[in-house]
């Protein structure tokens, strides 16, 4: 799952951007809001975390700029303004969770989850499909038959973004851009690479290909 961090202070992106790395997200950064603006309506990241009080531009009007835009982006708005006025302003202008300044890292990775997956209508905790469990937080994959395995960055984005996203095509490219950040080496024959060994622990079955098209994540339950 790729996400954007809108924050300029500096030693607050790196530690997030770690943490947030770690928690199996490709993580792009920007750093001022009329750069967090062009990005969130290129419609490819997943969730955005902004903040509200960004140079050149402040987060609301990002905010409501995006939503105006028919941009349904899931937003985490993070500020250091905590007044009630200002965090219903960041609701009404299009925000879908808060969380103030000065905050544990552990919340906003729980929010973030819990956001996707009510987003993407699954259940919270494990994403579970037909006999299959992914276990966001320790990055491991549990099979029909019981077995546990510990997957790798790439394979646990591409597989949860399968996972969330069961049903639909899903082309090379689209999974690419969720899966990668900016600052990687992308390589489409990589994709082919990671679904050949998700096959190999889930099932052939599970991921079709659908020629000149791409591949489907199918929920057998």
């Amino acid at each position: 799952m790729r996400l954007l961090l809108a924050e300029d202070d500096p030693e607050l992106v790196a530690m997030l951007k770690k943490d947030l790395q770690n928690a199996g997200y490709a993580v792009d950064v920007a750093d001022n809001g009329v750069d967090a603006e062009y990005l969130g309506n290129e419609m490819i990241y997943d969730v955005a975390v902004l903040d509200l009080g960004l140079p050149r531009r402040n987060g609301i009007d990002v905010l409501k700029n995006w939503r105006t835009a028919g941009n349904h982006l899931p937003v985490i708005v993070l500020t250091a303004r905590n007044a009630w006025h200002e965090r219903v302003d960041g609701f009404r202008a299009g925000a879908d969770d808060y969380l103030g300044k000065p905050f544990h890292v552990e919340e906003l990775l729980a929010r973030i989850t819990a956001l996707l997956h009510r987003s993407s209508q699954q259940p919270g905790g494990e994403l579970q499909s037909a006999g299959i469990s992914l276990d966001e937080a320790t990055q491991t994959l549990t099979t029909e038959d019981g077995k546990t395995y510990k997957l790798t960055g790439v394979e646990f984005r591409l597989l949860r973004y399968f996972i969330l996203n069961a049903g639909h095509v899903l082309s090379k490219s689209r999974l690419m851009e969720h899966v990668y950040d900016f600052d990687s080496e992308k390589d489409s024959n990589v994709i082919e690479v990671y679904v050949r060994r998700l096959r190999q622990l889930i099932g052939s079955e599970r991921i079709e290909t659908r020629r000149g098209q791409g591949y489907v994540f199918v929920d057998k339950g």
